[in-house]
């Protein structure tokens, strides 16, 4: 069997994949290439592979505010779920945040996401907050590891 990959996001092949896979899971904020460009900039992106299969992406934003919270962000394509990549990506993602010095740790799940709001909830995350973005109708659940 071969073994996950995930690796940080360095050039356009990893940007048009990280892209994919994001527009993919959280269709309401689909983003254009260069607004992941842009993005890359300030956050840690990473992409996961098989082989050369691409099953998943990971966000890491580094800790900002008072309590040095930190997020992380773990995507799966659907088919690839359920295989413990998930579980990886999440893992890898808390390392990178730890050391940057994370106080806290919170995650941000389309609340349509079913599969991501009971996967952040297995983890120990616990729901802080939910709300609707200024001229949209999707709902986002803020989680905090407890």
């Amino acid at each position: 069997m071969t073994e996950l990959r995930i690796e940080p996001v360095a050039d356009e092949t990893g940007l048009r994949d990280w892209r994919h896979v994001h527009n993919l899971i959280v269709p309401p904020a689909a983003m254009s290439l260069d607004e992941v460009r842009e993005r890359s900039g300030r956050n840690r992106l990473e992409n996961a592979y098989l082989g050369d299969t691409l099953v998943g992406c990971s966000t890491v934003r580094p800790p900002q505010g008072e309590d040095a919270v930190a997020t992380v962000i773990a995507r799966v394509l659907p088919e690839f779920r359920r295989r413990g990549y998930g579980v990886a990506l999440y893992e890898n993602g808390l390392t990178r945040a730890r050391a940057l010095g994370a106080g806290g740790i919170e995650t941000v799940v389309l609340a349509a996401n079913a599969d991501g709001v009971r996967f952040a909830e297995a983890r120990g995350f616990v729901e802080t907050e939910r709300y609707v973005l200024d001229g949209e109708t999707d709902l986002w659940i803020t989680l905090r590891l407890a």
